[in-house]
């Protein structure tokens, strides 16, 4: 990758809060610098699917005011930020990665970005996701393939693959994800930024999506603190949201920088039914030891993962069918064969069966949750069991998988159950590219989760991108 001045570049959201405060730098300097490298390096990896030059510059303008003034909004006002494209944004379209949509641009804020505007943040734009967000990679009829930006021949994961390929361009500071089976871990995982999925209903949503009670909304970030930073904002009640809990921490951070000593935690390589990649395991295994040495205790253990993967796959076949069912056959046409494909699985699911899945959840979500209350305080596994594979395809070759989820045994199943759960980036293969171990925690004790992650990454920084690398 080609040498550049990255000053700009590198800046985390606490140091651009500072140099703010100090006079050094204003937001508009900084969003301007943000946009240039977005019209430089989008071409190269389709992150953004839509950018608002116009409408970031003038916000930055009024940051600039309020900070000349002495008077910002907040811990956020001023940071370029970015909003996933199945997230309304006022002033944007939401398109969701589907010809089918409406073009014309959203009226009103979703949560997430009502929070972020309210707090000051320049939203950037809308992040690449493939359409509804419906599997683990990202690439849609309607904005074509998003890339890894290690290697723009690969995938970057998904859904919310768009918005991790920026992060680790830090193309923005903060990026809003969304997670139904896996879509903030699976593409933090391979992009090597971090990536937090918090206890369900604790960052609200609106409207609905099409699976409510799996999909939880979160940062991905090139740190913890910003992650931290993110959702002391958007992780607020909204009354909007049915299924939002008035129950998220004051500071969602407090505590985290606590060590790990007496910290108990369960150590899982293994799916069954799923060969996990010898050099996935064996970054997972090293992730073991170096949580040992930051005082924590590592104890092998056998969590069954198998049992959640029939439950998940009624509950997201029949919402394929349902989303489907809706639409006119010109409409069926222009989607996705691969969703289409999904829709047709769950077309076969009748109520009984959906309710035999809603009990197994419930079964499920109580035996993990008891392997909390009586065992560990967390769980350590890999994020995903696969390295990133060729752009454009939901599988990778040569491995006998049919579908997204047959690569991700790790991560659908805290969907289910609602409990926390981040990747963290934990090192790189022999090719270079990054690996992420996940770590999970009971419901609405999500600081545990950020506690280990943020002593993980003080101890073992990462590195990221200074530009897209294209060996196309």
């Amino acid at each position: 990758m080609e040498n550049r001045d990255t000053h700009l570049a590198t800046m985390d959201a606490a140091a651009l809060i500072e140099a703010y405060a100090a006079g050094r730098l204003s937001p508009v300097e900084v969003i301007e610098d943000t946009l240039a490298r977005i019209d430089r390096d989008n071409p190269a990896i389709n992150a953004f699917c839509h950018v608002d030059h116009e409408g970031a510059l003038a916000a930055a303008r009024e940051a600039e005011t309020r900070w000349r003034a002495g008077k910002p909004l907040g811990p956020v006002d001023g940071l370029p930020v970015t909003m996933k494209d199945l997230t309304r944004v006022r002033g944007m379209p939401a398109r969701e990665g589907t010809l089918i949509s409406d073009p014309s641009p959203c009226t009103e804020d979703g949560p997430p970005a009502r929070r972020m505007r309210e707090a000051g943040a320049i939203i950037l734009g809308k992040t690449t996701t493939p359409e509804y967000g419906w599997k683990g990679v990202t690439d849609s009829p309607l904005t074509g393939v998003t890339y890894n930006p290690w290697d723009t021949r690969l995938t970057p994961g998904g859904s919310s693959g768009g918005a991790a390929a920026a992060c680790a361009l830090n193309l923005g500071v903060m990026h809003q994800g969304g997670d139904s089976g896996g879509s903030i871990r699976i593409p933090a995982s391979f992009t090597g930024t971090f990536g937090f999925k918090p206890t369900f209903g604790l960052v609200p949503q609106w409207p609905p999506c099409s699976l409510p009670s799996m999909s939880h909304l979160g940062p991905i970030t090139r740190s913890v603190d910003d992650a931290i930073r993110m959702l002391n904002v958007i992780g607020r009640y909204d009354s909007r949201d049915s299924y939002a809990i008035a129950a998220a921490p004051e500071d969602w951070g407090e505590g985290t920088q606590a060590p790990l000593t007496g910290m108990r935690i369960g150590l899982i390589t293994q799916a069954e039914r799923v060969s996990v990649d010898p050099q996935v395991t064996a970054a997972i295994e090293r992730a073991a030891t170096q949580f040992q040495a930051l005082g924590a205790e590592v104890v092998p253990d056998d969590l069954d993962l198998h049992e959640a993967g029939e439950a998940f796959k009624i509950l997201w076949y029949s919402t394929s069918w349902r989303l489907c069912s809706q639409m006119t056959e010109g409409e069926r046409r222009q989607i996705s064969e691969g969703l289409m494909r999904n829709a047709w699985r769950g077309e076969s699911f009748c109520a009984n069966d959906v309710h035999a899945a809603q009990e197994a959840r419930a079964m499920l979500t109580s035996r993990f949750e008891a392997s909390f209350r009586n065992r560990f305080d967390l769980f350590l596994m890999p994020s995903v069991a696969v390295l990133p594979f060729a752009a454009g395809q939901e599988v990778p070759e040569g491995r006998g998988m049919c579908d997204w989820m047959d690569w991700t045994p790790f991560t659908y199943p805290f969907n289910l159950t609602r409990q926390p759960a981040a990747s963290v980036p934990c090192g790189f293969s022999e090719e270079g590219l990054p690996i992420g171990c996940q770590l999970v925690g009971a419901r609405f004790n999500d600081r545990a989760v950020l506690r280990a992650s943020r002593a993980y990454l003080a101890a073992h920084p990462t590195r990221f991108p200074d530009a897209p690398n294209d060996p196309r």
